[in-house]
């Protein structure tokens, strides 16, 4: 692959991409754009290995996804997840949550229930759900069979609904 043709192929993925790691990291943005760059980074020198008959964002989000396991195994780097303070202030506006003071956070309670769940619970609903990746490509993002992603999308859902109701 030449270097013009990932710098295409990444531009098309990079806000999937972020958005995903910032689920998996709670909120935390900081450290989703750490863990982002060094995915980035690592599918760059790893890109001589991609086969072009594989789906680009589906080995994209696969590094994304090692990458966040081998960041948060190490001990110095601890990913920490909005408070339940900040969470329990968000508000109903026009069918959004937002906080009082600023729009920007408006997620922060999505993102608080969802750093509750599993992880690979997490992975699976958000991949499913936000991103519409299909049971394959979970499987295979994620290294395990299509009948564990099912489960953890069953149990995820049935968890995420009783957090969010709290």
């Amino acid at each position: 692959m030449t270097r013009e043709r990932f710098i295409e192929l990444v531009t098309a993925e990079q806000e999937p991409l972020r958005r995903f790691l910032l689920a998996l990291c709670g909120g935390n943005r900081a450290t989703a754009e750490d863990i982002a760059q060094d995915a980035l980074i690592k599918a760059y020198l790893a890109s001589g290995e991609y086969v072009e008959r594989c789906k680009f964002r589906t080995w994209l989000f696969k590094i994304a996804y090692r990458t966040f396991l081998d960041y948060t195994k190490q001990p110095h780097h601890l990913i920490e997840p909005l408070d339940e303070n900040t969470a329990n202030n968000m508000v109903q506006s026009d069918n959004m949550l937002v906080t009082p003071t600023d729009t920007a956070f408006r997620y922060e309670s999505l993102y608080y229930a969802i750093k509750q769940l599993p992880e690979q619970s997490r992975v699976a609903i958000f991949l499913y759900h936000i991103e519409g990746y299909s049971i394959g490509d979970i499987a295979t993002i994620t290294h395990c069979n299509p009948i564990a992603v099912r489960q953890r999308l069953s149990r995820g859902l049935k968890r995420l609904k009783t957090i969010l109701r709290r």
